[in-house]
Protein backbone atom coordinates (compact mmCIF):
# COMPACT_ATOMS: atom_id res chain seq x y z
CA UNK A 1 0.00 0.00 0.00
CA UNK A 2 2.69 2.27 1.15
CA UNK A 3 4.64 2.24 -2.75
CA UNK A 4 0.80 2.47 -4.16
CA UNK A 5 0.27 5.75 -2.08
CA UNK A 6 3.58 7.06 -3.03
CA UNK A 7 2.96 6.64 -6.87
CA UNK A 8 -0.41 7.99 -6.27
CA UNK A 9 0.64 11.26 -5.21
CA UNK A 10 3.66 11.70 -7.87
CA UNK A 11 0.28 11.42 -10.50
CA UNK A 12 -0.14 14.40 -13.06
CA UNK A 13 -3.25 16.22 -12.04
CA UNK A 14 -4.76 14.56 -14.88
CA UNK A 15 -3.71 11.31 -14.04
CA UNK A 16 -4.72 11.39 -11.08
CA UNK A 17 -8.40 12.78 -11.72
CA UNK A 18 -8.50 10.03 -13.93
CA UNK A 19 -7.29 6.87 -11.21
CA UNK A 20 -9.35 8.45 -8.21
CA UNK A 21 -12.49 8.80 -10.64
CA UNK A 22 -12.19 5.52 -11.93
CA UNK A 23 -11.38 3.81 -8.28
CA UNK A 24 -14.66 5.82 -7.18
CA UNK A 25 -16.70 4.63 -10.18
CA UNK A 26 -15.71 0.69 -9.59
CA UNK A 27 -16.72 0.73 -6.40
CA UNK A 28 -19.80 2.05 -6.31
CA UNK A 29 -20.50 -0.03 -9.49
CA UNK A 30 -19.67 -2.82 -7.43
CA UNK A 31 -21.75 -2.00 -4.48
CA UNK A 32 -24.87 -1.77 -7.32
CA UNK A 33 -24.32 -5.75 -8.00
CA UNK A 34 -25.55 -6.62 -4.62
CA UNK A 35 -28.48 -4.04 -4.52
CA UNK A 36 -29.74 -4.20 -7.77
CA UNK A 37 -29.74 -7.37 -9.70
CA UNK A 38 -33.06 -9.03 -8.33
CA UNK A 39 -34.95 -5.64 -10.17
CA UNK A 40 -34.33 -7.74 -13.26
CA UNK A 41 -36.68 -10.22 -12.44
CA UNK A 42 -40.38 -10.28 -12.52
CA UNK A 43 -41.06 -13.23 -8.89
CA UNK A 44 -44.18 -13.33 -9.83
CA UNK A 45 -45.56 -16.05 -7.23
CA UNK A 46 -48.59 -18.26 -7.96
CA UNK A 47 -51.14 -17.91 -4.98
CA UNK A 48 -49.58 -15.23 -3.28
CA UNK A 49 -52.53 -14.00 -1.06
CA UNK A 50 -51.49 -10.46 -0.40
CA UNK A 51 -52.46 -6.62 -2.32
CA UNK A 52 -49.19 -5.66 -2.69
CA UNK A 53 -47.51 -7.79 -5.28
CA UNK A 54 -44.22 -9.72 -3.85
CA UNK A 55 -41.45 -7.69 -6.33
CA UNK A 56 -43.08 -4.84 -4.65
CA UNK A 57 -42.82 -5.92 -1.03
CA UNK A 58 -39.03 -6.89 -2.03
CA UNK A 59 -38.61 -3.40 -3.04
CA UNK A 60 -40.33 -2.23 -0.24
CA UNK A 61 -38.21 -3.41 2.36
CA UNK A 62 -35.26 -3.52 0.74
CA UNK A 63 -35.92 0.40 0.30
CA UNK A 64 -37.00 0.99 4.04
CA UNK A 65 -33.55 -0.31 4.65
CA UNK A 66 -31.73 1.62 2.80
CA UNK A 67 -33.63 4.51 3.58
CA UNK A 68 -32.99 3.76 7.64
CA UNK A 69 -29.42 3.27 6.40
CA UNK A 70 -29.23 7.12 4.93
CA UNK A 71 -31.32 8.59 8.33
CA UNK A 72 -28.24 6.71 10.28
CA UNK A 73 -25.96 8.22 7.93
CA UNK A 74 -26.46 11.60 8.65
CA UNK A 75 -24.60 11.46 12.04
CA UNK A 76 -22.86 8.51 10.60
CA UNK A 77 -21.58 10.28 7.76
CA UNK A 78 -20.95 13.43 8.88
CA UNK A 79 -18.98 12.67 11.71
CA UNK A 80 -17.14 9.89 10.21
CA UNK A 81 -12.94 10.64 9.28
CA UNK A 82 -10.34 9.20 7.22
CA UNK A 83 -9.29 6.11 9.29
CA UNK A 84 -11.28 2.89 8.93
CA UNK A 85 -13.52 3.45 5.85
CA UNK A 86 -12.04 0.45 3.88
CA UNK A 87 -13.22 -2.16 6.41
CA UNK A 88 -16.37 -0.41 6.68
CA UNK A 89 -16.73 -0.51 2.87
CA UNK A 90 -15.95 -4.03 2.73
CA UNK A 91 -17.43 -4.79 5.90
CA UNK A 92 -20.73 -3.44 4.77
CA UNK A 93 -21.33 -5.11 1.11
CA UNK A 94 -20.53 -8.46 2.70
CA UNK A 95 -23.49 -8.01 5.10
CA UNK A 96 -25.24 -7.03 2.13
CA UNK A 97 -24.05 -10.36 0.09
CA UNK A 98 -25.32 -12.69 3.41
CA UNK A 99 -28.16 -11.23 3.03
CA UNK A 100 -28.76 -12.26 -0.58
CA UNK A 101 -27.71 -15.81 0.14
CA UNK A 102 -31.05 -15.69 2.79
CA UNK A 103 -33.15 -14.78 0.25
CA UNK A 104 -32.26 -17.75 -1.72
CA UNK A 105 -32.68 -19.94 1.17
CA UNK A 106 -35.55 -18.25 3.25
CA UNK A 107 -39.10 -18.85 1.86
CA UNK A 108 -41.60 -16.01 1.13
CA UNK A 109 -42.58 -14.12 2.62
CA UNK A 110 -40.41 -14.40 5.42
CA UNK A 111 -37.60 -13.67 2.52
CA UNK A 112 -39.04 -9.84 2.68
CA UNK A 113 -36.83 -9.10 5.66
CA UNK A 114 -33.92 -10.77 3.84
CA UNK A 115 -34.01 -7.63 1.47
CA UNK A 116 -34.60 -5.13 4.49
CA UNK A 117 -31.61 -6.84 5.85
CA UNK A 118 -29.58 -6.22 2.20
CA UNK A 119 -30.47 -2.48 2.14
CA UNK A 120 -29.48 -1.53 5.25
CA UNK A 121 -25.56 -1.48 5.02
CA UNK A 122 -25.95 -0.44 1.73
CA UNK A 123 -26.99 3.31 1.92
CA UNK A 124 -23.64 3.69 4.03
CA UNK A 125 -21.25 3.05 0.67
CA UNK A 126 -22.04 6.28 -1.05
CA UNK A 127 -21.27 9.33 1.28
CA UNK A 128 -18.08 6.70 2.16
CA UNK A 129 -16.81 6.33 -1.48
CA UNK A 130 -17.38 10.35 -1.85
CA UNK A 131 -15.35 11.52 1.46
CA UNK A 132 -12.51 9.96 -0.33
CA UNK A 133 -13.48 13.20 -3.09
CA UNK A 134 -14.94 15.73 -1.47
CA UNK A 135 -12.64 19.18 -1.09
CA UNK A 136 -10.96 19.02 -4.06
CA UNK A 137 -10.49 21.80 -7.14
CA UNK A 138 -11.28 18.39 -9.38
CA UNK A 139 -14.42 17.32 -7.22
CA UNK A 140 -17.09 18.17 -10.02
CA UNK A 141 -15.48 15.75 -12.61
CA UNK A 142 -14.60 13.31 -9.57
CA UNK A 143 -18.47 13.87 -8.96
CA UNK A 144 -19.41 12.88 -11.90
CA UNK A 145 -17.04 9.81 -12.43
CA UNK A 146 -18.42 8.66 -9.38
CA UNK A 147 -22.47 9.33 -10.69
CA UNK A 148 -21.72 7.84 -13.66
CA UNK A 149 -21.53 4.30 -12.01
CA UNK A 150 -25.05 4.10 -10.73
CA UNK A 151 -26.24 5.81 -13.95
CA UNK A 152 -24.54 2.63 -16.09
CA UNK A 153 -24.17 -0.01 -13.28
CA UNK A 154 -28.28 -0.31 -12.83
CA UNK A 155 -28.29 -1.48 -16.48
CA UNK A 156 -25.12 -3.45 -16.62
CA UNK A 157 -26.14 -5.37 -13.44
CA UNK A 158 -29.75 -5.89 -14.60
CA UNK A 159 -28.63 -7.04 -17.98
CA UNK A 160 -26.04 -9.85 -16.30
CA UNK A 161 -29.03 -10.67 -14.66
CA UNK A 162 -31.45 -11.77 -17.34
CA UNK A 163 -28.16 -13.54 -19.19
CA UNK A 164 -27.75 -15.51 -16.10
CA UNK A 165 -31.43 -16.41 -15.82
CA UNK A 166 -31.65 -16.88 -19.52
CA UNK A 167 -28.57 -19.07 -18.88
CA UNK A 168 -30.78 -21.00 -16.27
CA UNK A 169 -30.21 -19.86 -13.18
CA UNK A 170 -33.30 -19.04 -10.73
CA UNK A 171 -34.78 -16.00 -9.72
CA UNK A 172 -33.85 -16.47 -5.83
CA UNK A 173 -30.41 -17.19 -6.62
CA UNK A 174 -29.64 -14.79 -9.06
CA UNK A 175 -28.91 -11.76 -7.33
CA UNK A 176 -26.03 -13.72 -4.83
CA UNK A 177 -24.77 -15.04 -7.73
CA UNK A 178 -24.26 -11.89 -9.59
CA UNK A 179 -23.03 -10.39 -6.18
CA UNK A 180 -20.28 -12.75 -6.21
CA UNK A 181 -18.83 -12.39 -9.65
CA UNK A 182 -18.15 -8.20 -8.65
CA UNK A 183 -16.14 -9.13 -4.68
CA UNK A 184 -12.80 -8.95 -6.86
CA UNK A 185 -13.37 -5.42 -8.65
CA UNK A 186 -14.35 -4.21 -4.92
CA UNK A 187 -11.85 -4.99 -3.11
CA UNK A 188 -9.39 -3.27 -5.90
CA UNK A 189 -11.13 -0.70 -5.88
CA UNK A 190 -10.87 0.42 -2.13
CA UNK A 191 -7.43 -0.49 -2.20
CA UNK A 192 -6.66 2.17 -4.61
CA UNK A 193 -9.25 4.62 -2.76
CA UNK A 194 -7.06 3.95 -0.16
CA UNK A 195 -4.28 5.31 -1.26
CA UNK A 196 -5.41 8.75 -2.17
CA UNK A 197 -3.95 11.46 -0.61
CA UNK A 198 -6.53 13.76 1.34
CA UNK A 199 -6.97 17.23 -0.01
CA UNK A 200 -4.01 19.58 -0.41
CA UNK A 201 -3.61 23.26 0.94
CA UNK A 202 -4.90 24.91 -2.87
CA UNK A 203 -7.57 22.57 -2.74
CA UNK A 204 -8.45 23.62 0.89
CA UNK A 205 -8.42 27.44 0.33
CA UNK A 206 -10.53 27.31 -2.66
CA UNK A 207 -13.41 24.81 -1.57
CA UNK A 208 -12.75 25.17 2.09
CA UNK A 209 -11.41 22.79 4.60
CA UNK A 210 -13.59 18.90 4.76
CA UNK A 211 -13.73 18.64 8.72
CA UNK A 212 -15.97 15.87 10.74
CA UNK A 213 -19.62 17.85 11.53
CA UNK A 214 -20.63 17.33 15.23
CA UNK A 215 -24.21 17.72 16.09
CA UNK A 216 -23.39 21.26 17.37
CA UNK A 217 -22.01 22.31 13.89
CA UNK A 218 -25.26 20.24 11.81
CA UNK A 219 -27.66 22.13 13.56
CA UNK A 220 -26.16 25.83 12.98
CA UNK A 221 -26.02 24.84 9.42
CA UNK A 222 -29.32 24.23 9.23
CA UNK A 223 -30.59 26.94 11.52
CA UNK A 224 -28.71 29.43 9.05
CA UNK A 225 -29.89 27.18 5.79
CA UNK A 226 -32.32 25.52 6.38
CA UNK A 227 -34.94 26.97 3.70
CA UNK A 228 -32.58 26.20 1.02
CA UNK A 229 -32.37 23.23 2.21
CA UNK A 230 -35.88 22.25 2.27
CA UNK A 231 -36.90 23.46 -0.90
CA UNK A 232 -34.36 21.53 -2.81
CA UNK A 233 -35.03 18.05 -0.30
CA UNK A 234 -37.96 18.23 -1.33
CA UNK A 235 -37.86 18.42 -5.04
CA UNK A 236 -34.94 15.67 -4.93
CA UNK A 237 -37.92 13.34 -3.17
CA UNK A 238 -39.66 13.64 -6.32
CA UNK A 239 -36.44 13.11 -8.20
CA UNK A 240 -35.16 10.05 -6.41
CA UNK A 241 -39.50 8.41 -6.38
CA UNK A 242 -39.50 8.59 -10.09
CA UNK A 243 -35.92 7.49 -10.50
CA UNK A 244 -36.00 4.44 -8.36
CA UNK A 245 -39.21 3.17 -9.98
CA UNK A 246 -37.33 4.28 -13.46
CA UNK A 247 -34.71 1.53 -12.21
CA UNK A 248 -36.89 -1.02 -10.59
CA UNK A 249 -39.42 -1.45 -12.92
CA UNK A 250 -37.38 -1.04 -16.06
CA UNK A 251 -37.95 -4.52 -17.11
CA UNK A 252 -42.26 -3.72 -16.67
CA UNK A 253 -41.96 -0.21 -18.12
CA UNK A 254 -39.95 -1.76 -21.23
CA UNK A 255 -42.76 -4.66 -21.84
CA UNK A 256 -44.80 -1.75 -21.55
CA UNK A 257 -43.30 -0.31 -24.53
CA UNK A 258 -43.10 -3.81 -26.79
CA UNK A 259 -39.74 -5.17 -25.22
CA UNK A 260 -39.73 -7.72 -23.00
CA UNK A 261 -36.66 -10.07 -21.72
CA UNK A 262 -34.70 -8.42 -24.02
CA UNK A 263 -31.02 -7.90 -22.18
CA UNK A 264 -29.32 -5.15 -24.15
CA UNK A 265 -32.12 -2.76 -23.56
CA UNK A 266 -31.58 -1.67 -19.95
CA UNK A 267 -27.47 -0.90 -21.11
CA UNK A 268 -28.25 0.86 -24.28
CA UNK A 269 -30.56 2.89 -22.88
CA UNK A 270 -27.83 3.86 -19.98
CA UNK A 271 -25.05 4.09 -21.91
CA UNK A 272 -26.35 7.95 -23.77
CA UNK A 273 -27.80 8.82 -19.98
CA UNK A 274 -24.24 8.39 -18.58
CA UNK A 275 -22.09 10.47 -21.30
CA UNK A 276 -24.69 13.62 -20.97
CA UNK A 277 -24.63 13.69 -16.98
CA UNK A 278 -20.51 12.90 -17.18
CA UNK A 279 -20.44 15.86 -19.92
CA UNK A 280 -22.80 18.39 -18.30
CA UNK A 281 -21.69 17.79 -14.69
CA UNK A 282 -17.74 17.55 -15.29
CA UNK A 283 -17.61 20.94 -16.95
CA UNK A 284 -18.97 22.35 -14.43
CA UNK A 285 -15.71 22.24 -12.76
CA UNK A 286 -14.59 25.06 -15.01
CA UNK A 287 -16.41 27.14 -13.08
CA UNK A 288 -14.25 28.57 -10.37
CA UNK A 289 -16.46 31.18 -8.83
CA UNK A 290 -18.08 28.79 -6.33
CA UNK A 291 -21.10 30.66 -6.17
CA UNK A 292 -21.14 30.67 -9.79
CA UNK A 293 -21.27 27.55 -10.04
CA UNK A 294 -23.85 26.42 -7.19
CA UNK A 295 -26.25 28.55 -9.27
CA UNK A 296 -25.69 26.59 -12.45
CA UNK A 297 -26.25 23.69 -11.16
CA UNK A 298 -29.27 24.80 -10.05
CA UNK A 299 -29.62 25.63 -13.96
CA UNK A 300 -28.72 22.36 -14.71
CA UNK A 301 -31.27 20.50 -12.27
CA UNK A 302 -34.20 22.60 -14.10
CA UNK A 303 -33.05 21.92 -17.24
CA UNK A 304 -32.95 18.29 -16.83
CA UNK A 305 -36.75 18.30 -15.31
CA UNK A 306 -37.76 20.25 -18.20
CA UNK A 307 -36.25 17.69 -20.53
CA UNK A 308 -38.02 14.91 -18.12
CA UNK A 309 -41.45 16.77 -18.38
CA UNK A 310 -41.03 17.55 -22.59
CA UNK A 311 -39.89 14.44 -23.95
CA UNK A 312 -42.55 12.57 -22.56
CA UNK A 313 -44.79 15.18 -24.24
CA UNK A 314 -43.00 14.30 -27.71
CA UNK A 315 -43.45 10.43 -26.84
CA UNK A 316 -47.13 11.09 -26.62
CA UNK A 317 -47.18 13.24 -29.28
CA UNK A 318 -45.38 10.75 -31.43
CA UNK A 319 -42.80 12.52 -32.30
CA UNK A 320 -40.23 10.18 -30.49
CA UNK A 321 -39.75 6.50 -30.31
CA UNK A 322 -39.36 4.51 -27.27
CA UNK A 323 -35.77 4.10 -27.14
CA UNK A 324 -35.07 7.72 -27.80
CA UNK A 325 -37.95 8.46 -25.19
CA UNK A 326 -36.31 6.21 -22.05
CA UNK A 327 -32.88 7.68 -23.27
CA UNK A 328 -34.30 11.33 -23.11
CA UNK A 329 -36.11 10.90 -19.64
CA UNK A 330 -33.09 9.03 -17.85
CA UNK A 331 -30.60 12.20 -19.40
CA UNK A 332 -33.42 14.54 -17.69
CA UNK A 333 -33.82 12.28 -14.30
CA UNK A 334 -29.70 11.87 -14.04
CA UNK A 335 -29.16 15.78 -15.10
CA UNK A 336 -31.90 16.82 -11.90
CA UNK A 337 -30.89 13.98 -9.45
CA UNK A 338 -27.07 13.68 -9.88
CA UNK A 339 -25.98 16.59 -8.67
CA UNK A 340 -27.61 16.34 -4.98
CA UNK A 341 -25.44 13.23 -4.72
CA UNK A 342 -21.92 14.85 -4.76
CA UNK A 343 -21.46 18.37 -6.72
CA UNK A 344 -24.06 20.48 -5.50
CA UNK A 345 -23.95 19.92 -1.79
CA UNK A 346 -20.03 20.30 -2.21
CA UNK A 347 -20.40 23.49 -4.00
CA UNK A 348 -22.74 24.74 -1.44
CA UNK A 349 -20.14 24.17 1.28
CA UNK A 350 -17.16 26.09 -0.72
CA UNK A 351 -19.70 28.78 -1.32
CA UNK A 352 -21.32 29.55 2.14
CA UNK A 353 -17.44 29.08 3.13
CA UNK A 354 -18.14 27.33 6.76
CA UNK A 355 -16.04 24.08 7.45
CA UNK A 356 -17.87 20.97 7.32
CA UNK A 357 -18.58 18.25 4.97
CA UNK A 358 -20.61 18.10 2.14
CA UNK A 359 -22.05 14.03 3.04
CA UNK A 360 -23.80 15.67 5.59
CA UNK A 361 -26.20 17.38 3.44
CA UNK A 362 -26.27 14.88 0.84
CA UNK A 363 -27.57 11.99 3.66
CA UNK A 364 -30.51 14.46 4.47
CA UNK A 365 -30.91 14.90 1.08
CA UNK A 366 -31.03 10.81 0.57
CA UNK A 367 -32.88 9.95 3.46
CA UNK A 368 -36.09 11.96 2.70
CA UNK A 369 -35.73 11.08 -1.10
CA UNK A 370 -35.73 7.66 -0.26
CA UNK A 371 -38.60 7.53 2.18
CA UNK A 372 -40.42 9.31 -0.86
CA UNK A 373 -39.26 6.59 -3.26
CA UNK A 374 -41.16 4.02 -0.80
CA UNK A 375 -44.41 5.96 -0.51
CA UNK A 376 -44.63 5.94 -4.64
CA UNK A 377 -44.38 2.49 -4.24
CA UNK A 378 -46.66 2.15 -1.34
CA UNK A 379 -48.90 4.02 -3.49
CA UNK A 380 -48.84 2.19 -6.81
CA UNK A 381 -49.32 -1.00 -4.85
CA UNK A 382 -51.96 0.46 -2.82
CA UNK A 383 -54.41 3.18 -4.16
CA UNK A 384 -53.64 2.71 -8.09
CA UNK A 385 -53.11 -1.53 -8.38
CA UNK A 386 -54.60 -1.15 -11.43
CA UNK A 387 -52.36 1.39 -13.41
CA UNK A 388 -50.18 -0.11 -15.67
CA UNK A 389 -46.61 0.53 -15.12
CA UNK A 390 -45.84 2.60 -18.35
CA UNK A 391 -48.57 5.21 -17.83
CA UNK A 392 -47.52 5.11 -14.21
CA UNK A 393 -44.43 6.54 -14.84
CA UNK A 394 -45.74 9.26 -17.91
CA UNK A 395 -48.03 10.49 -14.90
CA UNK A 396 -45.28 11.25 -12.43
CA UNK A 397 -42.76 12.15 -14.77
CA UNK A 398 -44.99 15.27 -15.53
CA UNK A 399 -45.52 16.11 -11.81
CA UNK A 400 -41.81 16.09 -11.14
CA UNK A 401 -40.98 18.09 -14.52
CA UNK A 402 -42.92 20.92 -12.87
CA UNK A 403 -42.78 20.79 -9.38
CA UNK A 404 -38.73 20.03 -9.44
CA UNK A 405 -38.43 23.03 -11.78
CA UNK A 406 -40.36 25.20 -9.75
CA UNK A 407 -38.82 24.31 -6.17
CA UNK A 408 -35.64 24.64 -7.80
CA UNK A 409 -36.15 28.04 -8.96
CA UNK A 410 -37.10 29.32 -5.57
CA UNK A 411 -33.81 28.07 -3.98
CA UNK A 412 -31.67 29.70 -6.62
CA UNK A 413 -33.62 32.76 -5.54
CA UNK A 414 -32.89 32.49 -2.05
CA UNK A 415 -28.56 32.12 -2.88
CA UNK A 416 -29.19 34.84 -5.25
CA UNK A 417 -30.55 37.42 -2.48
CA UNK A 418 -28.03 35.84 -0.30
CA UNK A 419 -25.43 36.73 -2.07
CA UNK A 420 -26.38 40.29 -3.05
CA UNK A 421 -25.22 42.06 0.43
CA UNK A 422 -22.15 40.13 -0.14
CA UNK A 423 -21.38 41.14 -3.74
CA UNK A 424 -22.20 44.55 -2.48
CA UNK A 425 -19.54 44.88 0.29
CA UNK A 426 -16.81 43.71 -2.20
CA UNK A 427 -17.55 46.17 -4.81
CA UNK A 428 -17.56 49.23 -2.02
Amino acid sequence: MGALRSLVRRMPPPVFTAFAGTAAFCAYFSMYAFRKPFAAANYLLPGWPYEIDYKSALLTAQVLGYALSKLIGIRVIAEIGRHGRAQAIVGLIALAWAALLMLALVPAPWSIACLFVNGLPLGMIWGLVFSYLEGRRTSEMLGAMLCASFILSSGAVKSAAVLMMQAGMTETWMPAATGALFFPLLIASVIALEALPPPDAADEAERTVRVPMLKADRVAFLRDHGLAMMLLVLGYVLLTAIRDFRDNFAAEIWAGLGYRDVAAMFSASELPVAAIALVALGSLMAVRNNMRALLAMHMVIIGGAALLGLSTLAFQAGLLPPLTWMILTGAGLYLAYTPFNAMLFDRMVAAIGRAGNAGFLIYIADASGYLGSVALLLYRSLAAPGSDWLGFYIHWAYVTAVIVTLLTFASAVYFIQRERPRAAALSA
